[in-house]
């Protein structure tokens, strides 16, 4: 598979070791997000890279995409672990930090796969993959769960469906969520909502909520953001912004800029995890990998 253009972010190679500096930073453990602004903070990474879209994908970004291939390398290398709460975290033989090699912790997996080829009878490929290109779709590596098959397929049912059917569903997603009495006070042309509703947490606390869904394609910029805070009326004490898209690195700041109320933002990838979460419209399937090499070995 042949890139039509060069990326800006770093490839996943180029990400192996700042992923486990990162975490080493973090105190040993971190969320995709912790990870994503830990790397960006280290390597100094330009806007135009942090934002870039991952071709084929316009709801995740690239440095995205190639970090979810960093930490997948780093797992398989038994460099970091994850729970099911996507929290990481690195194991016991890395904790005091090492040196690591991107191309001997990739070239791991890669002979991995060619042991279960041979195997399997299937025909070995003597350069199944180019670490420094930054694709790494190879059939015999599994998939980061960020970027798994069915999450494109879910994106791109979002993006086409009906603007009355996206709404029901916005609602029922934000009704999962512990939101309440949600109403929907505004519908926009693109198949977005304005609303409102109650959150309760913890069955004690609640607040009064605003929350702004936009079915989008791309990144949401902060004049956005901007716009959906000037929004808020005075007893609106919680701000959040949906999309099927993702957030620009200036929105994500914006949303978060001290001395503004804060705005929580909720991009395509965990919309889908939320979908997912409470079984909306999607049904999880058991599968079984076969360590072919054990059955040799016994």
């Amino acid at each position: 598979m042949a890139r039509t253009k060069k990326i800006l972010a770093p490839t996943y190679t180029e990400l192996i070791v700042p992923t486990y500096n990162a975490l080493l930073k973090l105190g040993g453990s971190g969320t995709n997000n912790e990870i994503y602004e830990q790397v960006i903070k280290d390597m100094k990474l330009s806007d135009e890279a942090v934002d870039e879209s991952h071709l084929g994908n316009e709801n995740q970004t690239e440095l995205e995409y190639q970090l979810a291939w960093a930490r997948t390398y780093l797992k398989n290398f038994g460099v970091i672990v994850n729970s099911a709460r996507s929290v990481w975290s690195i194991t016991s033989n890395y904790t005091s930090g090492a040196n690591l090699d991107p191309k001997e912790v990739i070239a791991f997996t890669a002979n991995k796969n060619a042991k279960r080829r041979v195997a399997s009878g299937k025909k070995v490929v003597n350069n199944p993959e180019k670490p420094d290109d930054g694709i790494a779709e190879n059939d015999e590596t599994e998939y980061p769960e960020e970027i798994k098959p069915w999450r494109q397929r879910l994106s791109e049912v979002l993006q086409n469906m009906d603007p009355y059917g996206f709404e029901r569903l916005a609602q029922r997603v934000l009704r999962e969520c512990g939101f309440t009495q949600v109403e929907v006070t505004k519908k926009s042309g693109d198949g977005g909502i304005d609303g409102t509703g109650k959150l309760k947490i913890n069955g004690i606390f609640s607040f009064n909520v605003a929350f702004q869904c936009k079915r989008y394609k791309g990144a949401v910029g902060a004049g956005d953001i901007r716009d959906f805070r000037g929004s808020l009326t005075t007893d609106i004490e919680k701000g959040v912004f949906i999309t099927t898209g993702s957030f620009t690195k200036a929105a994500k700041e914006e949303a978060s800029n001290p001395g503004k109320q804060q705005i929580d933002l909720i991009d395509g990838e965990e919309f889908i995890n939320k979908i997912a979460q409470y079984g909306i419209g999607v049904r999880e399937v058991i599968t079984y990998e076969i360590d072919e090499e054990f059955f040799l070995k016994i």
